[in-house]
């Protein structure tokens, strides 16, 4: 199955039916699957935290009299495109540093590092054009924000070997993902606040908890080859985790807005939020793989709700 997609061009985990495989001429094809064009779940999934961060602090900023509806859509630009950008250099960071034990993974072994589609020279060459595309996306922020997404580098470094040093490596995921829910407020206002930081907070708890449910994938592969993961941490029995992680998660995020002043679309879209949250524990089956990375996905949507919430309460206030 695996050898049929490298044959094809296409890697295991993605769609066949994506614009990339329409669009893009074939020979591009191994460099968007680097990236993970194909798959946008990561890039909405490492936006997400950026934007509820910019909603939240455009709310703070409607209150204090210095909202600028202008500045506001202009960094939701520049958090689309840079999450575009840094997550696809990230991606083919892990993929050069991982290159071995994708080869051992039935997942990835289609990849185009392990399946010889590109070099490491090649993927390395398209790191760095990545990686200056989002050096270019971060120079348009204040220079407080500027020094905080250097900083962030340092998570994006050390999160690939994390799964050969601890059962936690979706923890040192989240400090990088997460990242974006203190860049947000610091765009708006070059500083940071309780209400930035405790969203960070919940957006690591989040990702945690996402991750694990993807992680379920790859567990028996991971045992095999000595990964590790909060999957294989949690074993069979992943449900009171799951609950304590999203749990933390809706109640850190609460409390941010509540620092924030947000408004009451803020909180109803949480509960929404919450209930899904709730969905997918209720019905996750960590045996079916497809079921895991469908519910994984399914985060995009949290993520939308949550900030289609602080935009409603932003708006309102607008009026």
């Amino acid at each position: 199955m695996n050898t049929s997609s490298a044959d094809s061009g296409r890697v295991h985990d993605a769609p066949s039916n994506n614009w990339v495989y329409r669009v893009l001429p074939r020979a591009l094809w191994p460099y968007a699957q680097l990236a993970r064009w194909d798959r946008p779940i990561g890039w909405q999934l490492l936006m997400w935290p950026c934007l509820w961060s910019a909603a939240l602090a455009a709310g703070a900023a409607r209150e204090l009299g210095s909202f600028s509806a202008g500045r506001f859509l202009f960094h939701v630009f520049l958090f689309i495109v840079g999450a575009i950008a840094m997550r696809g250099a990230g991606c083919t960071y892990n993929d050069i540093i991982d290159h071995d034990i994708d080869m051992e993974v039935a997942r990835t072994r289609s990849r185009p590092l392990p399946s010889g589609r590109v070099t490491r020279f090649e993927a390395k060459a398209f790191m760095v054009l990545q990686a200056l595309a989002g050096l270019i996306v971060l120079l348009q922020f204040n220079s407080f924000t500027i020094l905080l997404g250097i900083l962030s580098l340092a998570f994006v470094a050390v999160y690939p070997f994390a799964k050969r040093f601890t059962d936690w490596p979706q923890f040192f995921l989240g400090l990088a993902f997460s990242w974006g829910a203190i860049m947000g407020w610091s765009a708006e206002f070059g500083t940071l606040s309780v209400a930035a930081i405790i969203l960070y907070a919940a957006a690591i708890a989040w990702t945690i908890g996402y991750d694990t449910i993807y992680a379920y994938q790859d567990r028996e592969d991971d045992e095999l080859i000595g990964v590790r993961s909060t999957a294989r941490r949690f074993g069979d029995n992943p449900r009171p985790w799951l609950i304590g992680l999203y749990g933390i998660a809706v109640l850190l995020m609460f409390f941010a807005f509540l620092a924030a002043g947000a408004g009451f679309f803020a909180y109803a879209a949480l509960v929404v939020a919450a209930a899904t949250l709730a969905y997918q524990i209720l019905v996750l089956n960590i045996h079916d793989p497809l079921q895991c990375l469908a519910l994984f996905k399914f985060n995009g949507v949290v993520g939308l709700i949550v900030f289609s919430g602080l935009v409603l309460a932003l708006l309102v206030r607008l009026i």
